[in-house]
């Protein structure tokens, strides 16, 4: 197999990479570029351990080709924190216990930054169904939910 050299950005920075027709996003991210913060979970887009943004819009990267990423804004986990300053939703999932196991955070996070983006004073209902395409089976997801609202009124400066 022929492997194509996709030009895209991920996280601010301009990269290069070979890949497979068939390969995943999240395999390219995973794989070839060595971002292993996001996870793969299902392989099937049910689950959303694999969400990254591309070009603004919450995707599952286990259902996007590595192809498709040439010329786009691909946001992951690894571009949340500014150094060792953690994001303010990545300090509140600390601080209300909004994590267990670690396998969903990174999606969860990175699907929470995407709605806030979008919402930035989103209700509890608003939060629950703009999380609803992350699955977590060791949290019960309130204290994400808390999360998001404290990280959200935090960054209104409410």
């Amino acid at each position: 197999m022929s492997k194509h050299h996709i030009t895209t950005t991920i996280n601010g920075d301009e990269v290069d990479f070979l890949c497979e027709t068939s390969q995943t996003l999240l395999d390219v991210l995973r794989d070839e570029l060595r971002l292993t913060g996001t996870k793969e979970g299902c392989a099937t887009g049910d689950c959303g351990a694999c969400s990254v943004t591309l070009d603004g819009v919450l995707v599952c990267s286990c259902l996007v080709l590595g192809v498709e990423a040439g010329g786009k804004k691909i946001e992951t986990i690894e571009g949340m924190a500014d150094g060792d300053k953690l994001h303010p939703l990545q300090r509140k999932f600390v601080e209300h216990v909004a994590l267990q196991c670690g396998i969903c955070t990174p999606g969860l996070l990175v699907a929470a930054r995407s709605l806030l983006a979008k919402n930035p004073d989103p209700t509890e209902e608003e939060v629950r169904f703009g999380l609803a395409g992350n699955l977590c089976r060791c949290t019960g997801y309130q204290n994400v939910v808390e999360a998001v609202l404290d990280a959200a009124a935090e960054m209104r400066g409410a």
